[in-house]
């Protein structure tokens, strides 16, 4: 079942709270997301990523996951 941009940024929330989140997409399959948060400081791009698909909670995974592709953007406060 497709996922809606406030459905993954409530995801998103729960493991970045004080993050400036952006989620954008139409089709709740291919979505974007731009994710802003202190957390991310001296973590590499992957790193960041991975912090990201984790708080996704497995919506990416397996042929079963509700979200099959996220353009995904991470980026530590200026």
């Amino acid at each position: 079942m497709p996922m809606t941009t406030h459905e993954i940024e409530e995801l998103l929330r729960q493991s970045f709270p004080d993050a400036e989140i952006q989620v954008g997409g139409n089709d709740g399959v291919h979505m974007a997301a731009m994710v802003v948060d202190e957390s991310f400081r001296g973590k590499n791009r992957i790193q960041q990523q991975r912090a990201v698909y984790a708080a996704l909670k497995g919506k990416m995974d397996g042929p079963d996951g509700d979200l099959h592709a996220l353009a995904l953007t991470t980026k530590v406060p200026e």
